[in-house]
Order: C-alpha cells, then structure tokens, then sequence
C-alpha cells in the first residue's frame, strides 16, 4: 500500500512538472489564435484569429520570409562547420594527447570565462576590417568553434576504442579516413546532442546579428521578433504569432534528435 502510495505521488509530481513546463508553450501557440484584447485578458482557450494577425505580421513585416530564410541559412551553415570544426578538435585533443594540449585546453576553458560583451568590440573591428559586414560568414565565423563543443567531443572520444584505430590503421586507413569512417558513425549521438545546442544558439543569436547585420534584408528571425514591440500600441496576437514562428524550427530540431540527446551528452558508445 506504501509503496502505491508513493507511486502515486511521484508521478502525481511529475504530471505537474511537465504541465508547468509546457504551459509557457501551449499559451504562446493559442495566443497567437487569439485578439491581442483576448491575450491581455489571459484567454487560454485558442480563438480564430491566426490568420488576421498572420496577415497583420505581413503587412508589418514585409520581410518575414527573407528573416526566415536568412536564420535558417545562417544556423543550418554555422551548425555543419561548428560540428566539423569541433569535433576535429575534439579528437585530435584527445587521440593525439600530450601535455602541451592540455595546456591549450586549460586555455581554451579558460576563455570560457570571458563575457562575449568583452570581447564584441575587437569582433567587430576584425570582421569590419575583413568586409564581412552583413554576411553571412560575418555571422557565423566568431562562432565556429567554441570550447564548450570542443571540450563535448574530447569527452566522448575518451570513450572511443583506441582498438577501432590500431585496427584501423592496421587495414591501411590514414588518420583522416579513421575520422570519417570510423569516429563520425561511432559517435552520432555526441553529433546530434551537439546539433541541438549549436543550431538552437545560432538560431536564437540576437546581439551579434543585432550589431553586423546592418541592413533589413540581412536581419535574422530574433532582430525580426524585437522589432515587434517597438510601437506605441502592441498587437501582442500578431507578437505571439511572431514569436511562435522564430520557435518551430528549434523545436522541431530538439524533438527530431531529442532521443540521442542525453546519450550524447553523456559521452557513451553504442
């Protein structure tokens, strides 16, 4: 009896857990159905207004299909290059030990420490002088590598058979092929964990798009929501809409992989 009790209980606290959590969710997808006098009103139930204010986004926004469009260039780009770049660091770190890396990692964990605020301004000025402003390999260049990816996959090539790269070598591979044929399939979890965080970071980036994409026609998915609110009146509807927008491809990415997500993140091999 004790023991259903206490079933009961756990997943009594669990059912509200999660309705806590997705509650932000479902009110942001059935405000924007809804007026903006029905969102301030707290109206939870989903009204009939989507495509009033999706035409009202439009009409506001001319340029939503271009802001789209341009995020998701941007973060599919700096996603593929982050996890090529990362990962090659990862191993090498790893596979290739000796002292003088790890003085580098201790480094590179190091500059983990440092606000991007402190270092926005000579970012500028590199990207300024290369002419990169509003591209966007402007955009996703300062961002390729990042010691939080980096230090990911040298923690899961730690758990990558050494026996898989003698053999390997042994069949003739040289060190670039066992990367490629042997570490990349072995470790697809680490690679789908680390697509999430990328991808979501990169989509969701607003200071840097904010300060070098200098025109309309380059403005990402998040410069596209602020600009939003600045008005006298604020058709929360048409926001929530907005917002629900810049939202779907973050989390269709998370529920596509979610499943190789805590298995990535943990470093294990399959």
């Amino acid at each position: 009896m004790k023991k259903k009790l206490n079933s009961i209980l756990k997943y009594s606290f669990l059912i509200i857990v999660s309705i806590i959590s997705v509650f932000p969710l479902y009110w942001m997808v059935s405000s924007a159905t809804n007026t903006s006098v029905d969102v301030i009103h707290g109206r939870l139930i989903p009204g009939l207004h989507l495509f009033e204010n999706f035409k009202t986004l439009t009409a506001n926004q001319p340029l939503l299909g271009t802001s789209f469009i341009n995020s998701f260039r941007n973060a599919t780009i700096q996603t593929f290059l982050s996890l090529l770049v990362c990962s090659l660091a990862g191993y090498g770190f790893e596979i290739y030990h000796d002292k003088k890396k790890d003085r580098l990692m201790a480094i590179l964990m190091f500059s983990m420490m440092v606000p991007f605020a402190a270092t926005m301004i000579p970012l500028f000025q590199m990207v300024s002088e290369m002419k990169l402003i509003g591209t966007t390999i402007g955009f996703i260049l300062p961002a390729i590598s990042t010691p939080v990816m980096i230090m990911l996959f040298r923690q899961s090539a730690r758990s990558f058979p050494y026996e898989i790269i003698e053999a390997s070598r042994v069949d003739g591979l040289n060190e670039i092929q066992i990367f490629f044929r042997m570490f990349i399939p072995t470790m697809r979890s680490t690679y789908a964990s680390a697509t999430i965080v990328i991808f979501m970071n990169a989509w969701n980036s607003y200071l840097w798009p904010k300060i070098i994409m200098v025109t309309s026609e380059s403005q990402t998915m998040p410069m596209l929501v602020a600009n939003l609110i600045q008005a006298y009146v604020v058709d929360y509807g048409m926001v929530m809409l907005g917002v629900t927008i810049c939202t779907l491809p973050a989390v269709i990415i998370f529920f596509l992989l979610q499943k190789s997500f805590a298995e990535g993140i943990t470093g294990a091999v399959k």
